[in-house]
């Protein structure tokens, strides 16, 4: 297929690529007075150290509609693909950036899908994509085939820290302080509306993992794409890589790194799984 654009944002934990002819458009968070661009220049330990030391509410915001505009320049036929539209206005200022460039470029195509997701799930969509633009596929058919591509994709996660979540009144301070106390970490999923669920409460990171592997299979997982994504974390990231391929020899499992806006809300010790069944 000719050349498609593909167009994501800081969310997925991507960074931009042009052999693979991607763009990541960059998040902002924002906490003690400053503002942090998730781009390359982030640099991950000080911003995570910073995010340790401050005490008040932080936020983050979408990208403007400009910055869209800027990834889509010069492109006939785009793909963008942003986190969910239950946690951000994200999506929302892509779809206004498609129109006002199909305004002054109207033999463009462009889709825009709301992943209903955040990090790996996103990077596991992006995969099925290009594998979809590998083959036969017109691009007037791509949106619904990326549609049912995923309804086989999905997230889970496990939260050691809810220090940030207890700044910005998600949860109470004693109950984060208990949970630090007594090792429990949250282990949680994409809904299917795009919103972040607790699933689980897990004492000490073993019990974590097997109940990550247990929802996976509840989940359909059946040796599919998977993408571990650590916050500072990569031993654990190979602990759960090592009981996938226990069960699923032929698993072909990568681990990255989180970017700043997934490690802004898993912070430090997080662990990110999205999958393809």
């Amino acid at each position: 297929m000719e050349d498609i654009r593909l167009i994501t944002d800081s969310s997925s934990n991507e960074l931009s690529d042009l052999s693979k002819n991607l763009i990541v458009v960059p998040l902002t968070i924002s906490f003690d007075g400053k503002n942090y661009l998730d781009d390359e220049g982030l640099n991950i330990s000080d911003f995570l150290t910073a995010m340790e030391e401050n005490n008040e509410a932080g936020k983050t915001s979408c990208p403007s509609i400009n910055e869209w505009l800027k990834a889509l320049e010069g492109c006939d036929k785009a793909i963008i693909v942003t986190m969910t539209s239950a946690m951000s206005g994200t999506y929302s200022s892509a779809l206004q950036a498609r129109d006002i460039y199909l305004e002054s470029h109207p033999q463009s195509q462009i889709i825009v899908v709301d992943s209903r997701s955040a990090g790996p799930e996103i990077a596991i969509v992006l995969q099925g994509i290009e594998k979809l633009l590998a083959g036969e596929v017109r691009f007037v058919d791509l949106e619904q085939k990326i549609a049912e591509m995923r309804l086989q994709t999905h997230l889970l996660f496990i939260l050691q820290s809810l220090h940030n979540l207890s700044l910005n009144g998600r949860v109470s301070p004693a109950i984060a302080k208990f949970a630090k106390m007594m090792k429990i970490n949250i282990v949680g999923k994409a809904s299917k509306e795009g919103k972040l669920d607790q699933i689980s409460k897990a004492r000490g990171m073993k019990k974590a993992l097997r109940e990550i592997i247990k929802n996976m299979e509840d989940m359909n997982y059946h040796g599919g794409e998977v993408i571990i994504d650590h916050c500072q974390n990569e031993a654990d990231a190979n602990t759960l890589k090592e009981k996938i391929l226990e069960k699923f020899p032929d698993a072909d499992i990568k681990i990255r790194p989180m970017r700043g806006l997934c490690s802004f809300y898993a912070e430090k010790g997080g662990l990110m799984v999205g999958f393809h069944e």
